[in-house]
């Protein structure tokens, strides 16, 4: 086997590995996101100022996870390209 070859199943586990820790990471966080809007919406004594902050902040967690994640894939189309 040449090192080419060894080089492209090293990048495809490394990619496989990522993808699978990745998705995991998502869906624990949507689980959390599911969790904490129950819980905002059952809160009465939270102000709607204090509800929107906390949307707003499971949104930008949501849209730095899609970036980061896009990123990553960006990362390894490059690299694929080398080979």
């Amino acid at each position: 086997m040449d090192q080419k070859q060894i080089f492209k199943q090293m990048l495809n586990f490394n990619k496989s590995s990522f993808n699978n820790a990745f998705s995991t990471l998502v869906m624990a966080q949507e689980q959390m996101e599911t969790m904490g809007n129950s819980l905002v919406d059952q809160a009465a004594w939270l102000p709607a100022e204090g509800k929107k902050a906390i949307q707003d902040w499971l949104g930008a967690c949501k849209k730095g996870r899609e970036e980061y994640k896009k990123l990553i894939d960006d990362a390894y189309k490059k690299v694929e390209a080398f080979l």
